[in-house]
């Protein structure tokens, strides 16, 4: 466990610094404060291996920076928009956010407000730490269920944007289901690329392919290319389930 702090006493300087990051202002702090009392934020808990301002919190982007909280008695991840953010608010990302919930993607949205979320906690690791422990079997099942996901994205035309290098958008909880996380940069207005993406990022390049081609075993890479093909010409669910097939991870149930 970290250091819990009551919401009443984040104005202190070292707690305004990630509250407010990267540079505090009493009038920004103060609104934001009021944000967090109305959004029913009781504490928030500075845990994680990212560090902000000497504090360790979840995760660190362009947008924002996470931290573990508490809701009452529910611990929730708390995603704070940055004073130096390229956008004005956090409402473009619950939106869309709100979306994939319905398509069962993503941590459960539970509130929002100009400068923060309020999701789902998810207690797991990320993909690559993830990855150190699990068997044969265990991979095979949650790559499945990551690419499910992607594809009930695509079918809806909501494009992550982010998942062709995505070792920090996918987190395995420790009951092996896989989250699809940080829709900051989401679009309902672009072709979906979920699929072919996260392919591309599991099983053709990277560190991470690499990782799992090992456990796996070795695939024919230009069939996948083949596969990917016919998807982007034709986003239909047959041939979706060749590339399952063509990566090894057909399996009929989770």
């Amino acid at each position: 466990m970290g250091i819990i702090v009551p919401v009443q006493k984040l104005s202190e300087e070292s707690y305004a610094l990630v509250i407010c990051y990267p540079k505090p202002s009493s009038a920004e702090l103060e609104k934001r404060i009021k944000e967090l009392k109305e959004l029913g934020i009781s504490a928030i808990e500075f845990s994680g291996s990212k560090v902000v301002a000497n504090l360790p919190v979840l995760g660190k982007g362009c947008v924002g920076v996470v931290v573990k909280a508490y809701r009452g008695g529910e611990e929730v991840a708390l995603k704070i928009r940055r004073v130096d953010a390229d956008r004005s608010g956090m409402h473009h990302e619950a939106k869309m956010l709100a979306i994939a919930n319905q398509l069962g993607v993503g941590p459960k949205l539970l509130n929002s407000s100009d400068n923060f979320l309020v999701m789902q906690y998810i207690r797991g690791k990320l993909l690559p730490e993830w990855l150190e422990s699990c068997t044969e079997i265990r991979l095979k099942l949650v790559m499945k269920e990551i690419l499910e996901q992607c594809w009930r994205l695509d079918a809806a035309g909501l494009d992550h944007g982010e998942l062709s290098h995505a070792p920090k958008h996918i987190i395995i909880d420790e009951m092996d289901k896989p989250f699809i996380v940080d829709f900051e940069t989401a679009s309902l207005n672009r072709k979906p690329s979920n699929v072919t993406s996260m392919v591309q990022f599991l099983f053709i390049r990277g560190a991470v392919a690499e990782k799992i081609n090992n456990m796996l075993g070795s695939r024919n890479e230009n069939l996948i290319v083949e596969a990917l093909r016919r998807y982007k010409m034709d986003r239909s669910r047959s041939n979706f389930e060749i590339i399952l097939e063509t990566c090894g991870v057909y399996v009929t149930t989770l």
